[in-house]
């Protein structure tokens, strides 16, 4: 037997994870995925409608299914309510209604991405989530029409295509600032 696994044999099972968590955070090779590249760009995948939109990683906190919702007296039609999450009070928003006017139909597996703005994060549903999107230069597009127009527009600036698919930078920043956004008292 050798002498490592003497020695496990000996140490308790908390000297053990002990152990593991000593050599794990000793460890510091990057991982692939964030390492950043000249003309790279990651991002979360989602659909609204039938559009194709990413926005970035620094934009989106989280994502999670759709929390239970406890509606605003008062508020905007996309202004869902407010839920729970771990003790937060979050504001959820349909983004599709705001952004077409059109209700988003809740079903199953419903997701929500928890995104950044001032004075704290807001919970904005979306249709499909795809996950993690890159991009590099190459994959850069035209804004193909159905992406600029309506509300769209001021929220996509940019475009990539991938798999035949052509994906709109949403800009979530720009979004939380806007000040209807911020106004969802009817």
């Amino acid at each position: 037997m050798s002498k490592p696994q003497q020695t496990a044999k000996r140490a308790s099972p908390f000297e053990i994870l002990l152990d593991y968590e000593q050599r794990s955070l000793a460890h510091e090779a990057g991982r692939p995925e964030m390492v950043e590249a000249p003309g790279h760009w990651r991002g979360v995948g989602f659909r609204l409608g039938q559009r194709r939109l990413v926005a970035s990683f620094d934009e989106v906190v989280e994502i999670l299914p759709l929390p239970p919702v406890t509606p605003v007296p008062g508020a905007q039609p996309w202004m869902l309510g407010v839920a729970n999450v771990r003790g937060n009070l979050l504001p959820v928003v349909d983004l599709k209604q705001f952004l077409e006017g059109e209700r988003t139909v809740v079903h199953e597996g419903q997701r929500v991405l928890v995104v950044r703005q001032s004075g704290g994060n807001v919970a904005v549903t979306i249709d499909e989530l795809f996950g993690q999107r890159t991009f590099n230069d190459s994959h850069r597009a035209d804004r193909p029409e159905s992406l600029g127009e309506g509300r769209y527009g001021h929220f996509v600036d940019r475009a990539y295509a991938q798999a035949d698919h052509t994906w709109g930078v949403f800009s979530m920043s720009l979004l939380t600032r806007t000040p209807e956004f911020r106004q969802a008292t009817a």
